[in-house]
């Protein structure tokens, strides 16, 4: 009988979990490339770095535009 408590296990395991990567995507930080576009009319205008699109407003039409 062998006593209760710590086991003799060897635990090789490989640990390959599946990390947040870096991306395109994912809602939030996108990069600095690609456009923000007016849900509105459609205008297309190039994101600037550090401005949220959903901050700048549409030339055309002034609605809040969205990330492309």
């Amino acid at each position: 009988m062998t006593p209760q408590g710590r086991g003799m296990g060897g635990g090789g395991g490989a640990g390959r979990g599946q990390g947040m990567g870096r991306g395109k995507g994912g809602g939030r930080g996108m990069g600095p490339g690609g456009n923000c576009v007016c849900p509105n009319c459609g205008e297309r205008v190039p994101h600037e770095r550090g401005i949220p699109c959903f901050d700048v407003k549409c030339p055309k039409c002034g609605s809040a535009m969205t990330r492309e």
